[in-house]
């Protein structure tokens, strides 16, 4: 089992404005808005603090690949593929 880094496991109310007609059409299809709602952010925020990740080492893995572009990889003759 993956261990979530994210959550809490705590529960905070929170106010959202929706369209009312995918409020009502997700209510008539039995869908729990609060989960789908949670589930949503945290793919959001994953996102975002993956596009950090990346531009905050961007130089870093610049420099990485012109490395291997000029030196190929340490083991390259290794590989069987």
């Amino acid at each position: 089992m993956k261990h979530d880094l994210i959550a809490s496991g705590k529960r905070k109310p929170v106010n959202l404005s929706i369209d009312t007609g995918i409020v009502a059409f997700a209510r008539e299809a039995g869908v729990n808005l609060s989960q789908v709602s949670e589930a949503a952010l945290r793919r959001a925020a994953n996102e975002a603090r993956d596009a950090m990740w990346k531009e905050e080492n961007k130089a870093w893995i610049d420099a990485h690949r012109r490395w291997v572009e000029t030196n190929e990889l340490p083991l390259e003759r290794y590989r069987m593929f």
